[in-house]
C-alpha cells in the first residue's frame, strides 16, 4: 500500500480505527519512510464507537 500511495494511485483511502488498547502493535505509516499528504474527506463515528475516516490526496477535490 505504501507504494502505491507514494506513486500517487490511491484516490481514496478508508481507514477503520477501532476503541480497543493493546498497547504497541504495527505501525500503519512507520517513520522514517516518505510522506505522503492527505486531506481528511469524510469521517462517520458508529454508535459502537469504531470511526470511519476517508483521505485523499491533499489539495484535490476527493
Amino acid at each position: 500500500m505504501r507504494a502505491l500511495l507514494a506513486d500517487g494511485l490511491v484516490d481514496v483511502l478508508h481507514l477503520f480505527v477501532y476503541p480497543v488498547v493493546l498497547g504497541t502493535g504495527a505501525r500503519l505509516f512507520p517513520d522514517g519512510t516518505g510522506r505522503t499528504p492527505l486531506a481528511l474527506a469524510d469521517s462517520t463515528t458508529y454508535t459502537n464507537g469504531v470511526v470511519h475516516l476517508a483521505y485523499g490526496p491533499a489539495g484535490s477535490a476527493a
